[in-house]
């Protein structure tokens, strides 16, 4: 069985975005990047809501991107390998390889797919991850916390819930970046 991952960027007031949309504080560096390298090649199948996955569709869309950094190109591939359970009502046809359009989150069918799992999952966006939290379903946190305060934006963690945690790894990049992973007390 597989567990559900959160991993998000995120800053340190909590937003994954900041009020106009941006998110250039949260660029990473190589060795942030390797680390989200080393996250990506353990997941066998990623959610993302249709605005994450037009996003990240670049790594596999448009090699000029990462053809010329070892790292990126690291990080392009295990992105490719993986399935992608995209969440939309207006995609019709998704341009990359391993790509399922869905119209909704159905919490069910996301515990199946948990169950049947030979490795883990990823949810992405912090609105398709609100749903999956609602639904208990989320198993692990990955949050990279920049040392910026952006005000306000899109919120990384629901507002309308309580999650207890547990501490289960902690590391330091460069920059004052932190890398927290909890998993879920239940």
């Amino acid at each position: 069985m597989g567990k559900l991952i959160y991993a998000t960027n995120m800053s340190l007031d909590g937003f994954t975005e900041d009020a106009t949309g941006s998110f250039d504080w949260s660029v990473p560096d190589e060795e942030l990047h390797r680390f989200f390298n080393e996250m990506m090649r353990g997941i066998e199948t990623q959610l993302l809501g249709r605005r994450m996955y037009e996003t990240m569709q670049v790594w596999e869309t448009d090699p000029s991107f990462y053809e010329d950094s070892p790292v990126l190109a690291d990080f392009a591939a295990a992105w490719q390998n993986s399935d992608k359970v995209v969440y939309s009502t207006t995609l019709t046809k998704p341009p990359t390889r391993r790509t399922t359009i869905v119209r909704e989150f159905d919490p069910d069918t996301v515990r199946a797919l948990k169950e049947e799992s030979a490795g883990d999952l990823l949810v992405s966006g912090p609105m398709l991850a609100a749903q999956a939290m609602h639904a208990r379903l989320v198993d692990e946190f990955h949050l990279v916390i920049a040392p910026v305060s952006v005000g306000s934006g899109k919120s990384a963690l629901p507002i309308d819930m309580r999650l207890d945690l547990d501490l289960i790894d902690e590391r330091r990049f460069n920059h004052g970046v932190v890398g927290l992973t909890y998993s879920v007390r239940h």
